[in-house]
């Protein structure tokens, strides 16, 4: 038999039996998302009208919580920037988007430890990179 406690004011926890689960568990068509219009499917980040599409799977959800607000500026001022060196004018808001999502540390995890990075940490050194083209050199020669 079924049983549900109040955990908290908003949260319950529901212990079920094995039994109950079983006579019922959703169906896997009530688990599908909707079909989108073709208009929504085709939108990516950037859609057709040039505004920029913040609900685009591709920006990983940054657009959104707490430091969502940031983002979202900082974003806009680099995607419209026309300054020579583009986004130039928006360093002020990429300070503004990394002091926020210092604050919230597990959350931002990888996005913290990819601005605090020196650039010399994302560049190859010769050897390994020698070493790469070998391996490849290697795969293909066994096809």
């Amino acid at each position: 038999m079924s049983s549900c406690e109040q955990a908290s004011p908003k949260d319950q926890i529901v212990f079920i039996t094995k039994q109950d689960y079983e006579n019922n568990r959703p169906s896997t068509e009530s688990l599908k998302l909707p079909e989108l219009p073709e208009s929504d499917q085709s939108r990516g980040l950037i859609m057709p009208n040039g505004e920029l599409n913040f609900n685009c799977p591709c920006l990983g959800g940054m657009a959104s919580g707490p430091c969502g607000y940031e983002f979202r500026q900082a974003f806009s001022c680099f995607h419209y920037s026309t300054n020579e060196v583009k986004g130039s004018e928006c360093v002020d808001k990429f300070i503004e988007m990394n002091n926020c999502m210092t604050r919230y540390p597990n959350l931002y995890a990888n996005e913290n430890a990819a601005m605090n990075a020196e650039p010399a940490d994302f560049i190859q050194s010769s050897e390994q990179q020698q070493l790469d083209i070998d391996q490849m050199e290697q795969l293909k020669s066994n096809v």
